[in-house]
């Protein structure tokens, strides 16, 4: 069974690999290339050194397509993964070439995410971390519409919520070489190796096969993006990754604490730049250039340096988090907040 998920991984790493280069040059002769100068002058976030392409989202989307297609049942639940996906490329390519504003952007996210609730995919329950479960499937809308249907109106709700905060924290944690392509096909890989435990439910094996179609994506990316890169992932890719990960906490039995501890670093640093952002009476949609990688490249540390640093901690989290409850999921989150906390005090003084 490892075998296979293993060869997924593997399938799909290199499908995304000889496709980049296609997609990048193509980016390149259509002249959708980033002009990091002109760029900081919109927004602050922009820490690309050289003027590269933004396309990265097409070759992952590329091989979560064809191998979906070719590996997995296809059901209602797929065809409602793959047109959110696609839905959130056709924009990414769209920002590639005209820099589509913020509100632009969170007002497709909210369309992906409506999709994806749309075929049946909610949060019907999440365990509790001192016992039991919290049931969000209890107040329902019933109505016949050419047939039966139900609306799970909190389940959906959280679902939508949840989908749109993972697009848009994971896209935020994407400001160097190689940082979101590395710890999202480490998130993707361990959400897959948990789907394990239950490998005698038939309806858990799609779930670890899209994991590592989605790891696979991401890694196969990963070479062109590292320092020196000559792609980026572009706003498709950074929103395919919170999308696709989002999702499968949701699928794999409502896993959120486990992505909630991959994505810790992630997380935490979206909730310090908003905090910030509201007590300083900003945007909080508007970039501003605060968020940790900012501040680890004010302080001297290499590109190389910071993604690897992000790889490290999905790592470490990744492999903790096979073997915790919920309860001690939750500890090591706080755990890792206040060391975030100590960490960013003490780099910004430094800075």
């Amino acid at each position: 069974m490892l075998i296979n998920f293993l060869l997924c991984l593997l399938l799909s790493a290199v499908i995304s690999y000889f496709v980049t280069p296609f997609v990048r040059n193509y980016y390149i002769n259509q002249h959708w290339v980033e002009n990091p100068q002109e760029r900081k002058q919109k927004s602050p976030n922009v820490t690309a050194l050289s003027s590269v392409p933004r396309g990265g989202g097409v070759p992952i989307f590329i091989s979560l397509l064809v191998l979906s297609i070719l590996l997995l049942p296809i059901e209602k639940h797929l065809i409602g993964i793959l047109i959110a996906a696609f839905i959130t490329l056709v924009i990414g390519i769209w920002d590639d070439v005209k820099d589509i504003s913020p509100k632009i952007r969170l007002f497709t996210n909210l369309l992906a995410a409506l999709v994806v609730v749309g075929f049946g995919i909610g949060i019907a329950y999440v365990s509790n971390p001192f016992g039991g479960i919290l049931d969000f499937s209890v107040y329902q809308i019933n109505f016949n519409l050419f047939g039966p249907h139900s609306i799970w109106v909190i389940s959906d709700i959280l679902a939508i919520i949840w989908i749109i905060w993972c697009m848009n924290i994971t896209g935020w944690s994407a400001g160097v070489e190689g940082q979101l392509p590395g710890f999202v096909a480490i998130s993707a890989f361990f959400i897959g190796l948990l789907g394990f435990r239950y490998y005698q439910d038939p309806s858990q094996w799609p779930v670890i096969i899209l994991s590592a179609i989605i790891s696979g994506a991401y890694l196969g990316f990963l070479p062109y993006n590292f320092y020196p890169q000559s792609i980026m992932p572009g706003y498709s890719g950074k929103s395919l990754a919170g999308l696709l990960l989002a999702i499968l906490s949701i699928l794999s039995g409502a896993k959120l604490a486990t992505l909630i501890l991959l994505l810790g670093v992630p997380m935490i640093d979206a909730g310090f730049v908003l905090l910030r952002r509201l007590l300083s009476h900003r945007s909080l949609i508007k970039s501003d250039g605060q968020h940790l990688h900012h501040l680890l490249l004010n302080i001297g540390w290499s590109r190389s340096r910071i993604s690897i640093f992000y790889w490290l901690i999905s790592l470490v989290l990744g492999t903790i988090s096979l073997f915790l409850n919920s309860q001690q999921k939750l500890y090591i989150f706080i755990g890792l907040f206040l060391f975030f906390l100590v960490f960013v005090t003490v780099i910004s003084r430094r800075k």
